[in-house]
């Protein structure tokens, strides 16, 4: 490995870099009206999943 990639994850984290920079793509940081919608829908998924789940197990019957 050179000293300008350590190691893989900062490889590629760069080569991401550079690619929007070649695509013009714009900052989704910078921009703000760019929502990450698909993780966000991921994360209310399993968060509903997750509320069904507890309120599933805390309602069953326990043997006293």
């Amino acid at each position: 490995m050179s000293e300008q990639e350590p190691n893989e994850i900062v490889a590629a984290a760069k080569h991401h870099k550079d690619a929007k920079e070649r695509a013009g793509a714009k900052d989704v940081k910078k921009d703000g009206k760019n929502w990450p919608i698909h993780a966000i829908g991921l994360g209310v998924g399993i968060g509903s999943a997750a509320v069904a789940a507890a309120m599933i197990f805390a309602g069953r019957n326990k043997k006293g």
